[in-house]
């Protein structure tokens, strides 16, 4: 099994993280999963401990405040490969947020998705906004918007729109399944300054929660997550000045989706590891309780020679070894300036369905205390699901990799 040893400065963070895991999340956890829609008023006293590892610079997140090139302490000269070859090697922004990200989300996702400013709209702003944008909308959170009714994996589809007047751009149309979308101070929306155009037209605004042409349309009852809430929103007559534009405001035909898509590079590590903090629960859960019933697995002997669900528990470890390790690239490649498009997708789509299985197979494995209220395990396999889903579905994921490997446009492979 590979073991890769925690940057030391990361060694505080997490381990206040995996406190905040045990002793914060889990307790609760079951009580917003039954009181959706209640705001978690234990997460407030978070706000101080999270400024404070930002000032230390120890505790960084996904936010506006950091980036990918985000000054981080340097390793041995000769580390990476391609165009980074010979220069540091950087473990920073991306790669501390994972990492947390991993042991908060053992505790509980929803209430991980729901910590005040640190929304995956925070993760688009670091990856798209300019150093002016980044230090206005530091020490805000900001959900992201990008589903439509009629659109969902195909964000080159939206429909909303986006006119230029004077020095502010209208936008309406329609959001739904925005993550914290009522809790949050901004919202990132996606839209298009021209529909014929396709995904070139695409970019993202950042927009007032409390903006009155975005009105609150609904708050979704859902199978898991519950603690976090998603929310629809109507733009109608939104006006957003044009400062509050991410990225370049001039619609590029070669390549000006780009801009908008670096998000996903950011974002989709960061659900990579939201899954595999999950499935870490489940398998520390599972193999307690099978523990207790003297099913105790051992990587050492040949699965043949163990009972079905000890060489389960082995299978699943390894699933998620592997899961584990496409995270932390993704999210290294990230904080040294490497394309990462590729690896962020192979990282979300392998950590989705992994947690997805793992969840389900713990159920099983564990029999009535498994499916029963009395355990975490039922309700981690309900939060699972949508691991595989939002921040683009399985089925997408896949479709951007074999674009990757093949050298293909979207256009080419549909």
């Amino acid at each position: 099994m590979i073991d890769l040893e925690v940057p030391r400065k990361f060694t505080p963070l997490l381990k206040q993280a995996g406190a905040l895991a045990d002793e914060v999340f889990r307790p609760i956890s079951r009580k917003y999963d039954i009181a959706e829609h209640e705001y978690p008023q234990e997460l407030d006293l978070l706000s101080a401990l999270i400024d404070g590892m930002s000032d230390s610079g120890a505790g960084q997140g996904a936010g506006a405040s950091g980036s990918a090139k985000a000054k981080t302490d340097e390793q041995p000269k000769g580390v990476g490969s391609g165009r980074n070859a010979g220069k540091a090697n950087r473990n920073g922004t991306n790669l501390s947020s994972v990492l947390s990200i991993m042991e908060t989300c053992r505790g509980d996702v929803g209430l991980t998705l729901s910590i005040p400013r640190q929304g995956l709209g925070n993760a688009a702003i670091a990856a798209v906004a300019n150093d002016e944008q980044k230090a206005r909308y530091a020490n805000r959170w900001a959900a992201m918007a990008i589903t439509e009714p009629d659109t969902g994996s195909d964000s080159g589809a939206i429909r909303t729109t986006a006119v230029k007047d004077g020095d502010e751009y209208v936008l309406n149309g329609e959001k739904i399944f925005v993550t914290a979308g009522e809790r949050a101070d901004l919202v990132v929306v996606w839209a298009t300054l021209d529909r014929a155009l396709g995904k070139q037209a695409i970019k993202s605004f950042v927009v007032e929660r409390s903006n009155p042409g975005m009105k609150l349309v609904r708050l979704e009852h859902k199978l898991g997550i519950r603690a976090s809430d998603t929310a629809a929103f109507s733009l109608q007559d939104c006006r957003v000045p044009a400062d509050d534009l991410l990225g370049d405001p001039e619609i590029k035909i070669e390549g000006g989706f780009g801009g908008a898509m670096q998000t996903f590079d950011n974002t989709r590590p960061l659900v990579a590891a939201m899954a595999v903090g999950l499935t870490r629960a489940c398998l520390d859960t599972a193999t307690e309780l099978l523990a207790r019933a003297g099913v105790t697995p051992d990587p050492d002997r040949p699965l043949a020679g163990q009972s079905l669900a000890a060489a389960k528990l082995i299978q699943f470890e390894a699933e998620y070894q592997a899961a584990y390790l496409l995270a932390l690239r993704a999210a290294w490649m990230a904080d040294n300036g490497k394309p990462n498009s590729m690896e962020a997708s192979m990282a979300k789509a392998k950590a989705g369905r992994t947690c997805v299985d793992v969840a389900l197979g713990c159920v099983e494995l564990c029999g009535a205390t498994g499916y029963a209220e009395t355990e975490l395990l039922e309700k981690w396999a309900r939060d699972s699901k949508i691991l595989d889903i939002f921040e683009g579905t399985q089925q997408i994921q896949l479709l951007v990799v074999a674009r990757r490997l093949l050298g293909l446009s979207s256009a080419q492979l549909k």
